[in-house]
């Protein structure tokens, strides 16, 4: 398949650069010292799944200059969603279908009217990953798992296609008719992760470890599922105590990419994550203290260093 990486960040190049070895026509987008890393250099990926060196991809920061494609993988940071959504409509053709890999829950809603709702699809991804040089990916955990499906549930034989190519490529992928409630409960634990590194400068095996912290990372997720179900999304009453397993059983140095962000002075995605929260749930009435202290303690390094 043809495929679209925008952008070749630390989950797009990690995904991208596992269909390009597998033989997939794939163009990678970026900009900067990571643009010019990979048209030099390639892309190269540093993996627990194992190691991979692509010595030379297709890399542009110029989507008029590349042809429509079967497949884009939308990854980049939600600040970026509009601009990056206008970026790409040359390459986004009729049977073109562009799968939000992004982080937060309303990816679908905002890039639909930039690029027709038969195009966008919805999408989750769990994996850790960082950019750790201009064209060099770090994988740390052991899972790397997408999960994409219509909004509205539909079958769609262009994204079937793609999950069984993905497949073939050895990557771990479902495709799914219930992505509404997949993102969410994403959003629930990424909340939390997100807002409570970010918030303590540590990573998840010490904020598990002690009591305080541990009982705060749980509230967070519990904020999020009453939001989630004040707009109708079916949260279980036992999906937080899954995800609290979920998070004893991962990498006691697990951490979010916006306390990556924070560590280099980079801008962060608070305002969709915790602050997204907390907008909901003035709009929507429910209460969200854990998640409004992180935001308020986070927020005055949102726009990064330079902000």
């Amino acid at each position: 398949m043809r495929i679209g990486i925008m952008a070749a960040g630390a989950v797009g190049g990690y995904f991208g650069g596992r269909l390009m070895a597998a033989g997939h026509d794939v163009v990678f987008f970026a900009r900067g010292k990571n643009l010019e890393a990979l048209q030099r250099h390639g892309l190269r990926i540093e993996s627990v799944k194992g190691d991979l060196h692509l010595p030379k991809v297709d890399a542009t920061d110029d989507p008029k200059a590349v042809a429509p494609v079967d497949i884009v993988l939308f990854a980049v940071k939600l600040w970026d969603t509009e601009a990056a959504g206008e970026l790409i409509r040359p390459i986004v053709g009729p049977g073109t279908r562009v799968i939000t890999f992004q982080n937060g829950v309303d990816s679908v809603e905002r890039l639909a009217p930039i690029l027709g709702e038969d195009a966008v699809v919805g999408g989750t991804a769990a994996i850790a990953t960082v950019i750790s040089a201009p064209g060099v990916i770090t994988h740390t955990s052991p899972f790397a798992q997408l999960r994409c499906g219509r909004v509205d549930g539909k079958p769609d034989a262009k994204l079937s296609a793609f999950t069984d190519a993905a497949k073939a490529a050895g990557i771990d992928i479902t495709l799914t008719d219930t992505i509404d409630i997949d993102r969410w409960k994403k959003f629930v634990f990424l909340v939390a992760l997100s807002g409570m590194t970010g918030a303590t400068r540590v990573s998840l095996g010490p904020i598990l470890a002690d009591p305080d912290t541990r009982a705060m990372f749980e509230g967070v997720m519990r904020e999020v599922v009453a939001v989630g179900r004040a707009k109708g999304v079916r949260l279980t009453d036992d999906f937080v105590a899954e995800r609290m397993r979920f998070a004893e059983g991962s990498p006691p140095t697990f951490k979010a990419s916006l306390l990556h962000d924070l560590e280099r002075g980079n801008r962060l995605e608070l305002d969709w994550l915790a602050g997204r929260v907390v907008a909901l749930g003035r709009e929507l009435g429910v209460p969200v203290p854990l998640n409004a202290a992180i935001y308020t303690v986070l927020k005055p390094h949102r726009m990064g260093r330079g902000g």
